[in-house]
């Protein structure tokens, strides 16, 4: 069963409601911008994951942030 793809536009001014098929182009134009959202999900988790880690791996060696700003390197 194919699932069809609705748009909803409202005209405020005369309270008008219309609901219509989205063209090919619409769809695809979803599709990519569905795409690109995930995409960005994933590189800002690795972008958390990988502070966590640094922020690890400094506490390890028994400095903070303060200490690598202080050095400069913060």
């Amino acid at each position: 069963m194919e699932c069809l793809k609705m748009k909803y536009e409202a005209n405020v001014e005369t309270g008008e409601l219309i609901i219509r098929e989205l063209t090919a182009e619409e769809i695809a134009q979803d599709e990519i911008d569905r795409k690109m959202a995930t995409d960005r999900a994933v590189i800002d988790e690795q972008k958390r994951e990988a502070k966590d880690a640094a922020k690890a791996k400094l506490e390890a060696l028994g400095l903070s942030l303060d200490d690598l700003k202080a050095l400069g390197l913060g």
